[in-house]
């Protein structure tokens, strides 16, 4: 009886090894309650049945580098100029960002609650929150109302010296934007010289060629000339459309300064109408009542 048994227990991977070999190929049913990954561990991890699948993403990006590169070099120096313009633009751009974060552009409530409580003869008030604030146009605020609170200057002088400062201010903003605009510009020209260079050489080329022309010569040519001009308008309209927003910022902050400013040295006439017009009335009537009495 144990021999027999043994038999069966060692006969049955035999049974199932011929089923496999004559049936198709079909995997062994899992064992019940089981998990299947442990009877097919392909079904855990899919590159183990297909080593390429883990390749695959090392290698595209390794074939798109390469093939920017290539491009690069075909673009010739006219391209590699480009790309440092680029670089030197991108750092320009992101220097003025932290510039501006930092002196807190986008906070236009502070000023106006400063000079708001001002104008209510809240000076004090309006100072300490004023004060409290990075931006700009708090800062000036700032100097306008303490030189407006000193009765022994004149207020030409406190004017002068508070547009002064906000001159300083707003020059200080607008650093480096001379640089941006000449990326911008340069780029597309330098993109048309690398263009009209290329197109030299592949005529050239052609010339050389004589009477055997391949037309590859001239549309290889043709290609890399106008990849210059590519890339070249690549790198101008970003640069182009940033410094136009970051202009625009400097110039709204320089309309809300130079709003402030005004306003902490005039008064409010948003009620002169209506007592303009009382005046007039009372000497309407007093003129009136002269030529009677006469």
């Amino acid at each position: 009886m144990e021999q027999q048994t043994g038999a069966t227990v060692l006969t049955a991977p035999a049974e199932g090894a011929s089923t496999m070999a004559g049936g198709g190929g079909a995997a062994p049913a899992p064992l019940a309650g089981g998990d299947p990954t442990l009877a097919d561990p392909t079904l855990a991890d899919p590159t183990l049945a297909d080593p390429g699948l883990a390749a695959a993403p090392a290698g595209g990006l390794e074939a798109t580098l390469r093939h920017a590169w290539e491009i690069l070099l075909a673009g010739g120096p006219v391209v590699m100029i480009l790309l440092a313009l680029s670089v030197v633009a991108l750092a320009i751009v992101l220097v003025k960002l932290w510039q501006f974060r930092a002196a807190r552009l986008g906070d236009r409530r502070t000023a106006r609650r400063a000079l708001s409580l001002y104008r209510t003869g809240r000076s004090g008030e309006a100072l300490a929150l004023a004060g409290r604030s990075r931006n700009p146009v708090a800062r000036v605020l700032v100097r306008a109302i303490n030189g407006r609170a000193r009765r022994d200057l004149p207020e030409a002088m406190v004017r002068e010296e508070v547009v002064r400062y906000g001159a300083d201010l707003l020059e200080s903003l607008r650093g480096w934007f001379r640089p941006l605009e000449v990326i911008g510009s340069l780029a597309p020209l330098l993109g048309l010289f690398g263009t009209v260079l290329g197109m030299i050489s592949a005529f050239q080329q052609l010339e050389e060629a004589g009477s055997q022309v391949d037309p590859s010569i001239l549309s290889g040519g043709i290609w890399e000339a106008l990849l210059t001009t590519a890339v070249g308008l690549a790198v101008a309209m970003p640069v182009i459309v940033l410094l136009n927003w970051l202009e625009r910022r400097v110039d709204r902050l320089a309309h809300e300064m130079d709003d402030c400013v005004t306003q902490v040295f005039t008064e409010d006439l948003s009620f002169a109408p209506v007592a303009e017009e009382r005046s007039h009335g009372g000497l309407e009537g007093r003129t009136a009542a002269l030529v009677a009495g006469r």
